[in-house]
């Protein structure tokens, strides 16, 4: 198959689930029934599931679970060498296993270590795999609250989380994991507890091979955003990613949840043309990525590149350049990081084209649920502006964008760029030991740039030529992690609080309309800008004069 073959099997693919699951999330949230699992859950943890909070309520319960989840996973990686199913492995070191805890549970799944020689499988499936489950669940729980935000009026009531995370667990997480992990297990990838095996090669030499249960873990790394790979080499492991078709398969799954959300939130807010603008906001931005890349994987400058025709250093040859490309947009724009080649061998246009898919705040479609707040953010900003445009107060789905939203909406902007590009600062100013970085000059900016980038974002994936499992590291990229992924949530539940309590204006004629192919255009355009805008210094001094050089 060609690369744009490939690309039209997965677009026919998307579209085609795009209707029937955005309308069952829908339904998920909206309905006013509880399953009895659910309900003998509620009771277990002593849970009002008819108990509609305030959004600092709301805020709170998400981030004591999220506290605790980090907490637990942290325990689970420092004791794993006393537990079942340890294979030997001994706990992590301290600043490690916090990296680690903090890094699953804020779904960014950044990797210090290689799976297959640090974990044992009881802390990879009860502490990674649940991980990954769970900090989904809080992306989709914080999107919600948006969505109700927008809809309800005169109220200080936002939803319930521990409603939000249950029904988004069991009632979606589940179920498709289950489906594609047998999908997964038919198609080649391994499932078992063996641990390694000795094999005799076919010239007789012997190599040990590990074993695990991977295929259930893979759909819901793809899926949840989480990305982390249960080998050293992620999906460019054959037991992981078995052959060209679940490449295919790995690259449907990250895209999967967050293009149907936006047609969630148009049944959600009562207005389909909504959802499909957003989509196409998602669409623009992934299809100018897609081809940026691809080019500048197959058409690079170079001796060795231009007689091959793509530049081959570090792609699985199984997939090739141009596959490896669309693997790396999709990872990238959706806030997945899951990799089948090594991004650090990208070269600096593709490079910089993964970095400026993060930096967009992984709108193009972006995490689950994190994707679509932060293109609604986007869309308040552009509301906004366009209202300045005009002499009006500007209005979004009914809702005015006043001096307290405008705030919320400033802060959720700016607030990831400042923790990113500070962490970045500091890396490259301070002294380091020399083993963390592989390279010098432009691409070891990138490097420290990628890193805090992929960090902040909650993207996970890395310019493996930055050794990270130094303390520096371990503990200054933890701290990224959890304030560019829980400012912006609590920030976005405030915002969803204060549009709450507003009432809904009537539309006139002076409304602008926010389901038009120029709303996505202005949307396009304002993502760009602020884009820019943050972090164009940054990339001149990475990969910009790389590729100039």
């Amino acid at each position: 198959m060609t690369i744009w073959s490939e690309v039209a099997a997965v677009v026919v693919v998307v579209a085609a689930v795009h209707v029937p699951l955005g309308n069952y999330l829908a339904r998920t949230f909206t309905a006013s029934r509880h399953l009895r699992v659910e309900s003998a859950l509620y009771r277990l943890a002593k849970v009002d599931p008819e108990a509609d909070q305030r959004w600092s309520t709301y805020a709170a319960s998400l981030l004591a679970f999220s506290g605790a989840s980090v907490l637990f996973l942290y325990a689970l990686l420092r004791l794993q060498g006393h537990l079942p199913l340890s294979l030997g492995r001994s706990g992590m070191p301290a600043a490690q296993a916090f990296d680690t805890a903090v890094s699953f549970v804020t779904n960014t799944s950044w990797q210090s270590y290689a799976g297959e020689s640090a974990l044992g499988y009881l802390a990879q499936m009860l502490g990674i795999t649940v991980a990954a489950f769970l900090s989904a669940a809080v992306g989709l729980a914080v999107v919600l609250t948006l969505i109700r935000g927008l809809v309800r009026v005169r109220t200080d009531r936002v939803g319930n989380f521990w409603v939000d995370l249950v029904r988004a667990t069991i009632r979606i997480l589940l179920p498709l994991s289950v489906l594609f992990a047998v999908l997964m297990v038919a198609a080649g990838a391994i499932q078992n507890l063996h641990g390694f095996q000795t094999v005799t090669t076919v010239t007789g030499g012997r190599q040990h091979l590990p074993g695990g249960p991977v295929a259930s873990f893979e759909p819901i790394k793809l899926m949840s955003g989480d990305g982390g790979g249960f080998y050293n080499a992620n999906s460019a492991h054959p037991f992981e990613n078995p052959s060209a078709l679940t490449n295919l398969l790995e690259i449907i799954l990250m895209l999967l949840i967050p293009t149907a959300i936006p047609r969630m939130y148009g049944r959600m807010v009562h207005d389909t043309r909504q959802g499909w603008a957003l989509l196409a906001v998602m669409t623009v931005l992934f299809a100018a990525a897609l081809a940026v890349l691809v080019t500048a994987e197959s058409t690079h400058h170079g001796t060795v590149p231009t007689a091959v025709g793509a530049t081959t250093e570090g792609k699985e040859t199984r997939f090739g350049s141009s596959t490896s490309a669309f693997f790396a947009t999709t990872s990238t724009a959706t806030a997945d990081g899951a990799v089948d080649a090594s991004h650090d061998s990208l070269t600096s246009a593709g490079g910089g084209v993964a970095l400026v898919n993060m930096m967009l705040g992984e709108v193009s479609p972006g995490g689950v649920g994190s994707g679509l707040y932060g293109l609604v953010v986007l869309s308040i900003l552009a509301v906004f502006l366009a209202g300045l445009m005009i002499g009006r107060t500007p209005e979004y789905l009914r809702k005015r964008i006043e001096q307290r939203q405008i705030r919320y909406v400033a802060l959720i902007t700016l607030v990831t760029p400042a923790v990113i590009l500070i962490g970045a600062a500091i890396a490259v100013g301070l002294p380091t030991p020399p083993r963390s970085f592989l390279n010098t000059g432009a691409h070891g900016v990138s490097e420290a740039l990628y890193a805090f980038t992929s960090a902040g974002n909650t993207n996970g994936s890395a310019f493996a030529g930055l050794n990270a499992n130094t303390d520096f590291y371990n503990v200054g990229l933890a701290i990224v992690m959890i304030l560019g992924r829980y400012l912006p949530m609590i920030l976005v539940i405030a915002l969803a609080g204060s549009l709450a309590e507003q009432r809904q204006q009537p539309v006139t004629s002076g409304t602008l309309p926010t389901h038009t192919a120029s709303f996505v255009g202005l949307v396009v355009g304002v993502a760009v800008i602020v884009t820019a805008l943050t972090y164009l210094p940054a990339l001149a001094l990475g990969p910009l004069a790389e590729g100039l050089r």
